[in-house]
């Protein structure tokens, strides 16, 4: 990781050098203060009255600086606008090209000041971080608070650029007036989503969406994803970017994570009718339905690692296992054999591509589009999930072909591998591999990337850093964020990806093992609920197949509503912290409410608890993932061990457990089932409670 002032210093603009944040000597500063602090030379109060000032002269300057040169813009297309009132009169094809371009010129100087913007925003964003690590005080907080919401705030003109956007305005409908379809009356207000459309407009457009820092619901379905969003990329990716991305290859990626979703949870309602089928107890659906986390904690390793290299052979690989994986689950009734059902859903744990998945999107889709593509691979997710138990609901047949057996209980098995046979031959015709020759290119860009996928949100979020570093502190602080002095460059090894599981390990802060410890708790609480379903309803209520299929279906229609009310509103009404906690504890209450404290046992009980369960591990899911991309290493940003494959392998761990602790709870009776697995539920919530108050008490 190359130090962010040293980036900041190449590709600043050399006639605008004066005008940027002087993020060196802040730097500086802060290290300053953090020495004069510690032996007692100056007080905090002074500290933080001394930065603020600083920080004030610094966005004055830069604010300044903005206004004048959108001065200029605004002069430059006044005097187009009075030859285009001309050419109105006297209309010339070859003065109206001429017209087209000199707005296209200004599009073009428009970008350059975008992008002054957002290097100075992000210069802004890390120093105020820098500060609140080094102090362990929310001056980030008061400080946003106090000056964007002053009414002569110079700070809002950095976190809204509302006068660029009236510029980008005014470019856009010229251009549009000038377009060469004569006849239509209607402008740009008139018809937002018009087909036309300049490339220059686009590449505005592209600029003001990496500059925004608002959260709103593409951005809170996306970190979800937990997909690379690089904050300062440099022009030649950006192009090799293009290059590489094909849209039917993104489609068919998508494709493959929406139908391994459905490949999971399609054989919810019937995982206990099955085992039953073949002699075992109910309650061994438990082992049935996480002997394909069991393998995706293996495979998510080899995809991550097979994916460095190619995209297309990794997934034609996991299309094939996943299709002999499910037609030997659909067999195993006719061959009586409960280990031929296990080993298919092992092959078909072993076939879980989301590694690829993710890391294509990463890679390979361009970052004008890329925050899109990551909230396609999170509905797509959600999608499966709902598709998989109500297509099951569905599959209430009973036939037979030759000597195979086709009914409610092997037809989902039957069902995924015409799918999967279906998608490997799309993928066959249609799948692009990316040029990898592109990427060893690039790499050592990459690798110098300011900050990785942990830092998009906005400006006055994420978990500090507690109280004043030691020497050794301050050093591992500095390796873990890429940044050194711009006339310093970090260690080698410090720059580098982690190339171990426990190295990757050593990068987590406490914080960020509090954040994975949250993200395990909601993964087993919603498995235990899916998972133990079918079982439950059956043995309180008498429900079947259809009833359970369609129970879990709607829960699953739950998660895209929920996303879209936490992300535009709920996210906007409270801080990610406060967001987190009380999910935490709306998850707690959900468990308490599912337990049998008496001998009745009704379904209004079950079904309130368990959508309360759910939806508030969804949320918990949301604001969790948003938080710890904000907070993880940016070593672990890239190559495969990276955090997505860390929280990954956290959620389906707890998976596995979950479901192990179903069949073990199943030596207990079925009377006693629910209560003996709700109570490692209430454990790991009650804990993962008193971690996030401790953590947040030690930071603040």
């Amino acid at each position: 990781m190359v130090a962010f002032g040293k980036k900041l210093k190449e590709r600043q603009i050399q006639e605008w050098q004066g005008y940027y944040i002087n993020y060196k000597l802040m730097k500086k500063k802060v290290r300053q203060y953090a020495q004069q602090i510690e032996v007692g030379t100056q007080d905090r109060r002074h500290v933080l009255k001394d930065f603020s000032r600083m920080l004030d002269n610094q966005i004055e300057k830069i604010v300044l600086f903005l206004l004048e040169q959108q001065g200029l813009l605004a002069s430059r297309i006044a005097k187009l606008n009075e030859q285009q009132e001309a050419l109105e009169q006297q209309p010339d094809i070859s003065q109206i090209t001429q017209l087209r371009e000199a707005y296209r010129a200004i599009g073009q100087d428009l970008l350059k000041l975008l992008y002054f913007v957002e290097i100075n925003s992000i210069g802004l964003r890390k120093i105020l971080k820098k500060f609140d690590k080094r102090f362990g005080y929310r001056f980030t907080d008061y400080y946003v608070k106090t000056r964007a919401n002053h009414p002569y705030s110079l700070l809002q003109q950095v976190l809204k650029h509302v006068g660029l956007g009236a510029v980008i305005g005014a470019i856009s409908r010229n251009l549009h007036e000038l377009q060469e379809h004569q006849g239509s009356y209607l402008s740009i207000y008139d018809e937002p989503a018009l087909p036309f459309q300049d490339p220059v407009v686009d590449s505005l457009k592209a600029a003001v969406d990496r500059v925004t820092h608002s959260t709103n619901f593409l951005n809170f379905l996306a970190q979800h994803a937990l997909i690379m969003q690089e904050e300062l990329p440099a022009t030649t990716e950006e192009r090799a970017d293009d290059q590489r991305y094909h849209f039917m290859s993104l489609v068919l990626n998508l494709l493959n994570t929406f139908l391994y979703m459905v490949n999971t949870y399609i054989i919810v309602p019937t995982a206990d009718d099955y085992s039953a089928m073949l002699g075992a107890p109910a309650t061994v659906c438990g082992v049935v339905i996480g002997a394909m986390a069991v393998a995706q904690v293996f495979s998510s390793v080899y995809f991550s690692a097979w994916s460095n290299k190619s995209y297309f052979r990794p997934l034609v690989f996991s299309s094939i296992v996943l299709l002999v994986g499910n037609s030997m689950y659909a067999m195993a009734l006719d061959y009586k054999s409960i280990t031929l059902l296990l080993v298919g859903r092992l092959f078909c744990g072993f076939g879980s591509a989301r590694a690829v998945n993710r890391r294509y999107i990463s890679d390979c889709v361009p970052l004008r589009i890329r925050m899109q593509a990551s909230a396609g691979f999170v509905s797509a997710s959600a999608l499966g999930m709902a598709c998989g138990p109500a297509l099951a609901g569905l599959l209430q047949t009973n036939f037979k072909i030759y000597k195979f057996t086709f009914n409610q209980v092997t037809l989902p098995g039957w069902v995924m591998t015409l799918g999967w046979l279906i998608y490997l031959i799309l993928l066959w015709i249609t799948f692009r591999e990316p040029s990898h020759e592109t990427e060893e290119n690039n790499v050592m860009q990459e690798s110098n990337a300011v900050t990785g996928p942990w830092e998009n949100d906005a400006l006055e979020k994420g978990l500090k850093q507690p109280l004043l570093l030691s020497s050794e502190g301050k050093q591992e602080d500095e390796n873990a964020d890429g940044e050194c002095d711009g006339s310093e460059e970090a260690p080698e090894e410090s720059r580098q990806p982690a190339n171990s599981i426990t190295s990757a390990y050593r990068l987590l802060t406490p914080s960020v093992k509090v954040q994975l410890l949250i993200y395990f708790m909601l993964k087993y609480a919603m498995e235990i609920l899916l998972s133990e379903s079918s079982v439950i309803t059956s043995y309180y209520f008498g429900w079947s197949t259809s009833t359970v299929a369609i129970f879990l279906a709607c829960l699953g229609l739950t998660v895209l509503p929920v996303n879209i009310v936490v992300g535009s509103y709920i996210s906007n009404m409270f801080e990610d912290r406060q967001i987190l906690l009380a999910s935490e504890v709306m998850v707690c209450i959900g468990v308490i409410l599912s337990f049998k404290f008496v001998n009745a046992y009704t379904v209004p009980q079950y079904v309130c608890s368990g959508l309360i369960t759910f939806v508030s591990a969804e949320v918990l899911e949301g604001v969790n993932l948003s938080l710890l991309s904000q907070v993880m290493s940016s070593r672990l940003s890239r190559g495969t061990y990276n955090g997505g494959l860390l929280s990954t392998e956290a959620g389906t761990i707890a998976r596995v457990i979950a479901d192990g602790t179903i069949t073990l709870a199943g030596f207990l009776g079925e009377s006693r089932l629910l209560n003996a697995t709700l109570l490692p539920s209430l454990f790991i919530s009650v804990a993962s409670i008193i971690a996030t108050c401790f953590t947040y008490n030690s930071l603040y």
